[in-house]
This record gives structure tokens, sequence and C-alpha cells, in this order.
């Protein structure tokens, strides 16, 4: 069990976009392991390698119907979106901010699993939310740069004005 340091904005790591996992190895099955255990102990149903100061393409989300699991995604794509649905989003990176965003409500997501096998995931509602912010995270996206403008701008102005001041 390891609990490994949580990122959060405006550091660097966040906005990388992460390498793609060539072949799954006992390094990465070590990071998944850390990475829930991290997930958890911080109350998150979902967490990116970046947060975590890595730049692989691995996420780790809490089964939202099983507790005592999680699921462990290397290299994710989402092949197929439909719908749109809005909810209030929050992140490990960026504590205290909560905004509603706009995202696909049902998504199918190809990957690879910790035996680099490939597996296909066809959810909707709140793991399907969850799964595309950590995605997002993979391509150095942070749910606050889905918010509007004036919205953002008062955000980063709470959070780091240094950064305001350069918008």
């Amino acid at each position: 069990m390891g609990i490994l340091g949580i990122k959060t904005y405006p550091d660097e790591a966040l906005r990388k976009k992460s390498s793609v996992v060539k072949r799954v190895g006992k390094e990465d099955r070590k990071l998944a392991s850390d990475m829930i255990d991290t997930m958890r102990s911080a109350n998150g149903i979902g967490l990116a390698a970046p947060q975590v100061g890595i730049s692989r393409r691995i996420i780790v989300v809490d089964d939202l119907e099983n507790t005592k699991s999680s699921l462990v995604l290397i290299n994710p794509v989402v092949i197929k979106k439909k719908g749109r649905s809005s909810l209030c989003e929050g992140c490990l990176s960026v504590p205290d901010v909560t905004n509603d965003i706009l995202r696909p409500e049902f998504i199918i997501v190809e990957a690879l699993d910790l035996d680099g096998d490939k597996i296909k995931i066809d959810t909707g509602g709140l793991l399907a939310r969850v799964i595309q912010h950590e995605i997002d995270h993979l391509d150095g996206i942070l749910f606050i740069d889905r918010i509007d403008f004036l919205r953002r701008r008062r955000i980063f102005k709470k959070i780091s004005p240094k950064v305001c001041m350069e918008l």
C-alpha cells in the first residue's frame, strides 16, 4: 500500500499530455495499486497518473456499483459518445472548487487492463462522467477549463491570483 502525493493546480504536471503505455508492466501495476490507495485515502472516485506526477496514460476509477473494486484503464479512448448532461464536478487537484460541467451522458471506452488485454466499457451516468474527467487529465485538461471565461476567471483569482493576472 502506497499513498502518493496529489499534485494541485497550478502544478505543471497537470498540464502535460501523458505518454502512451506501450507494454503494461510490473511498474504500471504497482502504480495503479498505489493510485487506488491514494484515491481512496483522499475520498476521491477517480484519479489519473498525472495527478500524482506521472506522465502515463493510466486512470483508476471506483466501480460505483461495487464499492470494493476499482477499474484500472490504461490508454483509455472514448470511441462513442451519446447524449448530454450537466452535473457538478470537483477535483482532487483543484481543491474546494466545484462547478456544473456539460459532458456526454453515455460513452463507450476502449482501454487496456492490468494484463495488457483490450477491454471495452459501455457506460453512462456518473461512471461515464468520472471516466471522461480522468481522461481529460491525461490530455492536460482540467475541469475548470470547461467553465465559461468569467466564472473561470473568478475561480483562478480565488485559487491562484498570479495566474489570473496572466489571463
